[in-house]
């Protein structure tokens, strides 16, 4: 389940147009909306969508998504003016269909001890600061994105510690944490 999960997204995702503008209903404003993400970017391992649900972002497009006076689907994103963003609002600003030019430079837990005052990263988050300052002052964008490093920086220190802690359980001889004469029996057979 979890590999057909995966090879439905991650097959070749950007060289099919349905995989946005759905194949059954070829529309530019449907493609527009923030649902048509969560196709692919929801789950225990992408929680994209979840994230920006629960977010203020998200819970001004779910109050207000119903009223074209505060999202217009039928204008092109180089022409939107909503009263919050969308996912494809900042990560196809001016209707770019590259999704990932204009991403956060956090693609992986391995990234989070990486250098940010590289000239790659930097020109990446200088990018990353514009989008957000059409709404906010660049200002509130930088220490926000100063916040998500330390967070980052934070979970990848819990992310070794954990690591280590199931190391020294297998030196110790206490590598399989869940005997299977031990562990529960979910099927309901026992």
């Amino acid at each position: 389940g979890d590999t057909a999960g995966c090879t439905f997204c991650h097959t070749s995702p950007e060289e099919r147009c349905s995989t946005c503008h759905q194949r059954h209903q070829f529309n530019p404003a449907v493609a527009r909306k923030s649902e048509q993400c969560k196709t692919c970017h929801w789950g225990k391992d992408h929680r994209d969508w979840e994230a920006y649900d629960i977010s203020i972002h998200g819970t001004v497009y779910q109050v207000n998504k119903w009223d074209p006076t505060q999202f217009d689907m039928s204008k092109k994103l180089a022409d939107a003016d909503y009263v919050g963003p969308t996912c494809q609002y900042c990560h196809m600003r001016g209707g770019h269909h590259n999704v990932q030019r204009l991403s956060t430079v956090y693609t992986s837990m391995g990234m989070s001890n990486a250098d940010r005052g590289a000239p790659l990263w930097k020109e990446k988050r200088d990018t990353w600061v514009s989008v957000c300052d059409d709404c906010h002052s660049p200002r509130f964008a930088r220490e926000n994105l100063q916040a998500m490093d330390e967070a980052c920086k934070d979970a990848g220190f819990k992310y070794t510690e954990t690591f280590k802690v199931a190391e020294n359980l297998m030196l110790d001889g206490m590598g399989e944490p869940m005997p299977k004469d031990l562990a529960p029996d979910w099927s309901g057979q026992h």
